[in-house]
């Protein structure tokens, strides 16, 4: 090999050791001794009244030939409908489910032979007058055939309780970290990562409110006196939140 060929093999040696040192290192997973890593978990729980409430009713049919099974099905359910609709911006929201309506077979002879037709038709009912609602589950309870489920409380999904919840587990977690970092004699530096918990694997476990429901199933029977309102206490429901949070704090004097 030439003298000049050695000198350029010996630049490019060189050339390729000062790109590789100018090239940033990657960040320590752990901290280091200058700059040492805290890791805490912030929580929050908060009990709040519900928002809504909602009701299932469930209004029900029998004849012995389909027609006449289904007219009375639709007869019921219009009046139930008619009834919901009389307490207006009470009910938030009105929809039906599912509606069916299937033979009941008998055993005759060596076959089997239609006994008679069944109806249903499932509607359910969201109020945020909590008021109308005891009125309402009785009035509805007290028509022939029908029956009533609930009421089922709940938040609504932009329930300012979420909001308050979520940052009431970040303060946590930074007040975490400074009791850590003060008995350490030090003080926090600065936030490295602040993540929902499961939000890496994507499990929703950030937060939940509770489903609990206080429910109570009516199924009515024609009478000529009409049946007292029913006393309706609502549950508070719960809001969770939790947080994974990590920061570097200056180095403590052990």
């Amino acid at each position: 090999m030439t003298g000049q060929s050695q000198n350029r093999a010996t630049d490019d040696r060189v050339g390729r050791m000062t790109t590789a040192a100018e090239e940033p290192r990657p960040a320590t997973p752990y901290g280091t001794p200058e700059a040492p890593r805290i890791a805490v978990r912030g929580e929050a729980h908060l009990e709040v009244d519900p928002e809504i409430a909602r009701i299932g009713i469930i209004v029900m049919a029998r004849g012995t030939d389909r027609r006449s099974a289904l007219d009375d099905l639709t007869r019921r359910n219009a009046t139930a409908l008619d009834l919901i609709k009389t307490y207006g911006q009470a009910v938030e929201h009105l929809e039906t489910g599912a509606f069916s309506i299937s033979p009941e077979l008998t055993k005759h002879g060596r076959g089997e032979r239609i006994r008679a037709y069944h109806g249903r038709v499932h509607t359910t009912a969201e109020l945020t007058d909590f008021t109308a609602l005891g009125e309402l589950a009785t009035r509805l309870a007290d028509l022939d055939l029908t029956r009533v489920d609930g009421p089922f409380w709940a938040l609504r999904p932009n329930s300012p309780a979420y909001r308050q919840a979520r940052q009431q587990a970040v303060r946590e977690a930074v007040q975490r970290a400074r009791e850590y970092a003060e008995a350490l004699g030090t003080t926090l530096a600065a936030l490295v990562e602040l993540a929902d918990i499961g939000a890496e694997n994507g499990e929703r476990y950030a937060m939940a409110a509770s489903n609990r429901t206080r429910s109570a199933a009516f199924v009515a029977a024609a009478e000529d006196s009409t049946a007292a309102p029913l006393d309706l206490e609502p549950q508070r429901q719960h809001v969770y939140a939790h947080v994974n949070a990590r920061f570097t704090m200056a180095p403590p004097e052990l």
